[in-house]
């Protein structure tokens, strides 16, 4: 069935393609919006193809059915990533819509900053780049495209942001050179998901206590202690790991910041933003962090840490989660979700309850949480960038508009009707049992489906205004889709979201939220870019040390003579610096 609707599909965008070329037409969408009009940028719908002349990095080249002129672009990505396959499905039906494929590379073996300076000693680009960390030294190679000569050209890209916000991506030379695409709502929001940080437990275990509350860190770990001592290993004789970390490279946050959560404030990342005193707080050296570092140190010691996580990678790390025998750590949703629960489903261990739900823990009990950010966070640290080794920069911009064109959002995140999901008699958008298996398998994501991830794309409602831009936030499929020890945890607690499971207050954060957004671009040209990374090196070195430690207040202390040695009150300085700018901006 799957293959008869997707070649009638393929055949269909052929003989469309082979009409407008006959015709002198160049429409890179094909005439209709599948969004019933409007579009999901809110600007004027796509009707002109992407110059094919001049191509990009790789000549232009004609499509399979030898009908339409395709441009191959390239992207890196500075995080790691699944390949798909050439040849896939449905990037194949983008390309004959938009008339642009896009060759994504992933980061592998490295940093985010070792890739990119490799990228640029070399001095070739790929056409799109997301440089994560090494992004301020794309901008410092004069490697990326200013795009305030193209954002009035392209209306649904310009629409992502208002003007004030589209002012936060400007560089010290005034220009936008790049855009973030995540966390950006169109529309009514729909969040079903709590995608930030927590403290994240499987759902067999609150189980197993008949759905405790658990407020504190101190419950937290009390309950992993008796749950592993009652059940040391799973059904198949596997050992369990009642709570593991990362720290590998930049996902040592999982390590490391927690304090300020713990504390009751919300994500800003490397700083505590004191709102009654409008002072910056070092969360690093809070009490409250001094306690959470006691407190993993004793975990570990009674053999609750994993004794292997100083020292695991990211993937040994997922792997470990995927085998449903670790109950509890520390993390960012969209760091670990989206793999483990689709190996979860695959093999069944969503039935058993090892799907991860979060927890607000604070250090003690009666305090407000604020580990869920509601609303949409504009991180301007980095994003997609098109670089000056792209020939074809119009085309590029164009497919980028494209991207938020609903009939190809839709194809990118809920891939094609008939075959990924179904529409009922309301026009509500579905999949049945089959397809979310499908979907969640590698192989299938891999040959068929294309989300072009780092690419512009937005959450909240479709413009039709009925269905879900992502299928995770489509109320009626994220409930069909939920196993059933998730759903017993739900109704345990009263809560139908993961959002209400975290129980966060919703408190407006400032407009100087996230600080993260400035201190991730600091370099060591200032004092402040010089304490930050010998902090971040110093870190790195010293918190493993601190929680395996035999003796943790020698060690603490040890680390802390280590951190004030960064001059940490440099970092702070400009960071107030910055937050009085900020605050100021919006006076």
């Amino acid at each position: 069935m799957k293959s008869k609707k997707l070649t009638a599909l393929l055949l269909t965008v052929a003989m469309t393609a082979s009409m407008l070329a006959g015709c002198g037409g160049d429409n890179a969408g094909g005439g209709d919006n599948a969004g019933g009009g409007d579009n999901a940028g809110g600007g004027a719908e796509t009707s002109n193809a992407p110059e094919t002349e001049g191509g990009s990095d790789e000549t232009a080249s004609s499509g399979d059915d030898g009908n339409k002129d395709i441009i191959d672009f390239t992207m890196f990505i500075a995080m790691p990533g699944p390949e798909i396959n050439d040849g896939n499905e449905i990037q194949e039906i983008i390309a004959q819509k938009t008339g642009v494929r896009v060759k994504e590379t992933w980061l592998t073996g490295q940093t985010a900053a070792e890739a990119v300076g490799t990228i640029i000693a070399g001095g070739e680009y790929p056409d799109f780049i997301d440089g994560g960390d090494g992004q301020m030294a794309l901008y410092d190679a004069d490697a990326l495209v200013a795009w305030d000569d193209y954002l009035d050209k392209y209306p649904k890209l310009k629409a992502m942001y208002s003007d004030e916000e589209w002012d936060r991506f400007r560089q010290a030379d005034g220009k936008i050179y790049w855009a973030n695409i995540f966390q950006n709502t169109y529309g009514e929001s729909k969040a079903t998901t709590h995608n930030d940080e927590a403290f994240w437990i499987q759902a067999k275990v609150l189980a197993w206590d008949n759905y405790p509350e658990i407020k504190t860190l101190d419950q937290y770990f009390d309950l992993l202690e008796r749950y592993a001592e009652a059940n040391p290993t799973m059904e198949d004789g596997t050992e369990i790991i009642p709570y593991t970390i990362l720290c590998e490279d930049w996902r040592y946050f999982c390590i490391e910041n927690a304090g300020q959560f713990l504390d009751g404030y919300p994500n800003d990342g490397s700083v505590i933003v004191n709102t009654d005193t409008m002072k910056i707080e070092d969360y690093n050296t809070s009490e409250t962090t001094h306690r959470y570092f006691r407190k993993l140190n004793e975990e570990y010691n009674k053999g609750i840490v994993d004794h292997e996580f100083a020292t695991q990678t990211y993937d040994e790390y997922i792997a470990k989660l995927s085998t449903g025998r670790v109950l509890g750590m520390c993390d960012q949703w969209w760091d670990f979700a989206y793999t483990v629960n689709d190996v979860f489903k695959q093999q069944g261990l969503d039935l058993k309850g090892c799907n991860y739900v979060p927890l607000g823990l604070t250090i003690d009990e009666g305090m407000d949480n604020m580990w869920h950010t509601y609303g949409d966070t504009q991180n301007t640290a980095n994003g997609v960038a098109i670089t000056t080794s792209c020939k074809d920069v119009d085309a590029a911009f164009q497919f980028l508009e494209d991207c938020l064109d609903q009939e190809i959002h839709d194809l990118r995140f809920w891939g094609v009707e008939g075959v990924d999901y179904m529409v009922d008699d309301d026009g509500l958008y579905y999949r049945t049992e089959e397809q979310r298996m499908q979907c969640a398998n590698t192989e299938y994501k891999a040959s068929h489906l294309c989300t072009y991830s780092y690419l512009p794309q937005y959450l909240g409602t479709s413009s039709d205004g009925k269905n879900a831009m992502q299928p995770p936030e489509q109320t009626s499929e994220f409930f069909a889709g939920l196993a059933q020890p998730l759903v017993d945890c739900f109704e345990a607690y009263g809560v139908t979201t993961y959002v209400e499971m975290i129980g966060s207050v919703n408190k407006e954060t400032g407009p100087w939220f996230p600080m993260y957004s400035f201190s991730n671009n600091m370099t060591t040209e200032t004092p402040g870019g010089v304490a930050w990374t010998k902090m971040g090196e110093v870190k790195h070195e010293w918190l493993p040390k601190v929680v395996m430690s035999e003796s943790f207040d020698g060690a603490w202390s040890d680390y802390m003579t280590a951190y004030e040695g960064c001059k940490p009150e440099d970092f702070l300085s400009e960071m107030q610096t910055e937050l009085d700018r900020r605050a100021g901006q919006a006076q």
